[in-house]
């Protein structure tokens, strides 16, 4: 079958595919998309299918189910589900790949698909998903013998997975407010809760799915979605927030009094709660803030192996280490033991048996970290040049130990920066860490005047 399709290449992303919808993608698109799955991977067996809670994800996974079933692949389809829950069940079930309709956080006018081989191993535009948007731009669908659907609920078995990485006697009780922001999150936690009855008094925020995301973009990297947040942290006197990006593959934590956690600080303490259990093991860290990381890697005796950002790449890398544990800055936590994928659930109940077992409030351990390496949250400013700001930071700061594993990094006795470019627009990130609040401010307005020079007026 011949298909003429006018496709919008730009929506084919390194690790997935995403666009505005019905402009970019539609129900065409995502029926090609099935086709093109299997003429690349060639899944040797079913594959998994399921969907987050966008107002037209569930029709793009019909579509997408009738374009894999036409190409002869039997499909298993699971749903509505969190991307964190797509990863085990593919991974749990060794089905032979999987597709996730999702457009991530974005807001809700997008949509989108993550993919996977066997074994979870993702599809990235060098590995996958360029080959699939070459395909869908011939627009040659052959028809084989129509393959099956069969439909299973995953939620419980992801449940009950995750309460088996903690030993959940240990878990005192506590008040938490918990926003999913309008995403899935939310019903699995209140499972989680119930199957493993948890002595835990929750208070819900944005907790009903609702896909047209009625607050905005669903966020919580953002630090305006953050507010209510806190806000009810700190009203309720509750001893815990937890909050995940609407397809639930990130978690943000607020402690007692309303501290919003970065997940830098965050990872610091989940680093040296695995190395406990898991002494003597290498943790892959990014290079946007590294002295908290490394400090708790190397006092907890495990191995840091530096690697840039980017899932794709922490999840080779991490594979090729053999390494137990991968965090990044912007709230992802990758685990060996998940596939090597990244979990929103995962570093819930590790937090929760981590605070239970620990006499001090969870604000006075983040605190610790806190005051040691303040930093200056990411900074991003569009630039006429990027290859020459970076060359004009390189040389300014040539008397510093430097490093080009994803930009540039830049370190000194008292800071350390990290200066790395957007890959899809003429974008510039900083992030900046300082011993002192006072070197930390000083040291961000020095960069950041040197960027700011070659701004982009808009």
């Amino acid at each position: 079958m011949n298909v003429i399709m006018k496709i919008d290449a730009s929506i084919f992303k390194a690790y997935d595919i995403r666009g505005i919808y019905p402009d970019q993608l539609n129900e065409d698109l995502f029926y090609g998309l099935g086709h093109a799955y299997v003429s690349v991977v060639n899944p040797q067996g079913e594959v998994m299918v399921g969907h987050d809670v966008r107002v037209y994800s569930e029709p793009l996974k019909k579509s997408l189910i009738e374009g894999l079933t036409d190409a002869g692949v039997n499909v298993v389809d699971v749903g509505l589900i969190s991307t964190d829950m797509y990863y085990f069940g593919v991974g749990n079930f060794d089905f032979a790949g999987g597709i996730q309709v999702t457009a991530s956080h974005n807001p809700p006018e997008w949509h989108g698909a993550k993919m996977v081989r066997e074994k979870v191993i993702p599809l990235t535009l060098e590995t996958g998903v360029s080959q699939i948007r070459d395909f869908i731009e011939k627009g040659v669908f052959e028809k084989k013998q129509k393959g099956s659907v069969r439909k299973i609920d995953i939620v419980d078995d992801y449940c009950k997975f995750v309460l088996n990485w903690v030993d959940i006697k240990k878990i005192k009780p506590m008040k938490i407010v918990y926003n999913p922001n309008f995403g899935f999150a939310g019903k699995v936690f209140e499972r989680l809760i119930e199957l493993g009855n948890l002595p835990l008094t929750i208070i819900p925020l944005n907790a009903e799915p609702d896909g047209t995301f009625p607050k905005g973009r669903p966020d919580p990297f953002m630090p305006e979605n953050r507010v209510e947040f806190i806000e009810l942290v700190k009203s309720e006197d509750a001893d815990l927030g937890i909050t995940w990006d609407a397809d639930a593959d990130r978690v943000f934590f607020c402690a007692d009094g309303g501290v919003f956690l970065e997940p830098y600080y965050m990872n610091a303490i989940l680093i040296e709660a695995i190395l406990k259990k898991h002494p003597s093991e290498k943790i892959i860290y990014d290079p946007r803030y590294t002295w908290a990381l490394i400090d708790s890697i190397k006092t907890n005796g495990g191995t840091p192996v530096l690697e840039r950002v980017g899932h794709s790449y922490i999840k080779q890398r991490m594979r090729k280490e053999d390494a137990y544990f991968g965090g990044e800055s912007s709230g992802h936590e990758y685990y060996r033991d998940f596939w090597y994928a990244d979990s929103g659930m995962l570093p819930v109940v590790q937090v929760l048996e981590y605070v239970s077992e620990h006499s001090k409030k969870l604000s006075e351990i983040a605190r610790v970290w806190i005051n040691k390496y303040v930093i200056s949250g990411e900074i991003n400013t569009k630039v006429t040049d990027v290859d020459m700001v970076m060359e004009l930071i390189k040389a300014k700061y040539g008397d510093g130990k430097q490093e080009f594993v994803d930009g540039i990094s830049v370190e000194y006795g008292d800071y350390r920066f990290n200066v790395r470019s957007s890959n899809t627009e003429p974008l510039l990130r900083l992030n900046l860490e300082a011993r002192t609040k006072d070197v930390m401010e000083k040291k961000r307005d020095e960069v950041l005047s040197l960027i700011t020079q070659y701004a982009i007026k808009e």
